[in-house]
């Protein structure tokens, strides 16, 4: 039996669309160009990996305690889509400003990265708190499969178009002045396609009357208190949320060190960044995709063991390793395994989500992510940068000691992905689907209960 579905095509393509341009910001600010900039010319050495680290700390914390209450104003009052232009104007605002960020311009350079950090990672709890509203939950999989395989798509599209003027780096004088405009470009490229979803796409929950005497943030934080004591009826939710809070610190902290660790260990240059990027977007795609189809299949908590387990072997194999092809190798297989956890735990709180809270819910999620995203980059920026320095006081030469650095602090992404892991088999994913079945009747009871009541 089929059901028809309930979004409309053009409604689908504007929500693809927004993650194809967002995903500029990823491959460009915190993959392949701004990073390796910031650590090598803006600060340089091993400091540059440490203070990199402490501004993702600083973004993701804002993220962390704002999160959750502005996702649960937005489901009250139907204003998911206001938030989300809001945050994405913030992003493309600040990542266009980064255009002014030289050599030694330290505490400008991390404002201005810490401001389109905090936007790009807003933004995305309100993007992904749209996925319900477009998927019913038999295709949420499926749906969100597509979208994050689409994105990937757009990350690569974004390298392909900076390519170009990132190649005159090897031979300009000015060649600061082409790694800076590629981030106007893509402030650009971001804002652009993320505009069809502010047109297109309607958002169809309907904002609720405050009660008498009551503000958005008290009722924020009523319904907040709410979830928080019947806490016991969304136990697999929020134990699944104690596993992703652990093994996502991982796969940020792979996402945010790639960069440096192939400019570092392999002394890889901004071209060869990007070609790195490209390929590992590549495989995001293909991982996106089957993951996707996967988790109709055998369901999200089977998909996202599979994920896991592939990434921990590959971060294993990336500490050993020593040779520069075969980082290319690493980082495609990474790709691939990265889709797999990032869009099956995306899909995953979509499900276990009540009818009416999936803001909630998203924002509880973006808060686990940023909660534990402060904790392991800086975890990772401090084994680096002190190991380094203890290596170097051991007798072996700077550069060398960075790259034991690097070594030893890859180590620590296997250790979060691994206790991540271990607390994911403790999820019963068939309870979840249940809880959030019966917990959406009772608030579809109570809202119709409120309605006529006013």
């Amino acid at each position: 039996m089929t059901t028809s579905p309930i979004s409309t095509r053009r409604e689908r393509v504007a929500w693809y669309l927004y993650d194809f341009g967002n995903s500029a910001y990823a491959s460009v600010v915190l993959l392949a160009v701004f990073s390796a900039y910031f650590q090598k010319q803006i600060v340089g050495g091993a400091e540059g990996t440490r203070l990199w680290g402490i501004a993702i700390v600083i973004a993701m914390l804002v993220v962390a305690v704002t999160a959750p209450i502005l996702g649960t104003i937005a489901d009250f009052s139907g204003s998911k889509k206001k938030f989300l232009f809001a945050y994405t104007a913030l992003a493309c605002v600040f990542t266009a400003g980064l255009f002014f960020a030289t050599q030694g311009q330290i505490a400008f350079a991390m404002l201005f990265f810490i401001l389109a950090e905090i936007g790009y990672r807003s933004a995305q709890v309100f993007y992904d708190a749209l996925l319900p509203e477009i998927a019913a939950p038999a295709e949420m999989g499926r749906i969100a499969g597509l979208g994050w395989a689409i994105g990937s798509a757009g990350g690569i599209a974004i390298l392909l178009l900076v390519l170009p003027m990132i190649l005159l780096t090897d031979k300009s004088p000015n060649a600061d002045f082409f790694i800076r405009l590629s981030l106007v470009v893509t402030a650009i490229f971001y804002l652009g396609f993320s505009l069809p979803i502010f047109f297109w796409l309607k958002e169809r929950a309907q904002p609720q009357k405050l009660p008498q005497g009551k503000n958005y943030l008290n009722v924020a934080f009523e319904r907040i208190g709410k979830t928080f004591r019947t806490a016991g009826g969304f136990g697999e939710f929020l134990k699944f949320m104690l596993a992703y809070l652990i093994f996502n610190d991982g796969v940020i902290m792979a996402l945010d060190f790639a960069a440096i660790i192939g400019a570092v260990l392999y002394g890889m240059k901004q071209t060869e960044l990007i070609v790195f990027v490209i390929i590992v977007q590549a495989t995001n795609v293909v991982g996106a995709y089957l993951f996707g189809q996967l988790v109709d299949r055998i369901g999200g908590k089977n998909s996202l063991i599979i994920s896991l387990v592939l990434m921990i072997a590959i971060v294993l194999g990336l500490a050993a390793n020593q040779s520069p092809t075969m980082f290319y190798i690493i980082g495609a297989l990474a790709g691939f395994a990265m889709a797999g956890i990032q869009s099956v735990s995306r899909t995953m709180v979509g499900l276990f989500a009540p009818r009416g809270a999936s803001g909630e819910f998203y924002g509880f999620f973006a808060m686990a992510g940023r909660t534990s995203s402060f904790i392991g980059p800086g975890v990772y920026g401090f084994l680096a940068a002190e190991a380094a320095l203890y290596f170097q006081a051991q007798g072996q030469d700077i550069i060398l000691a960075e790259q034991s650095g690097q070594r030893i602090a890859i180590l620590s992404i296997a250790a979060f992905l691994f206790v991540g892991l271990l607390l994911l088999l403790w999820v019963n994913e068939k309870k979840a689907l249940e809880m959030a079945k019966k917990m959406s009747a009772e608030r579809g009871t109570d809202e119709a209960v409120a309605s006529v009541g006013h």
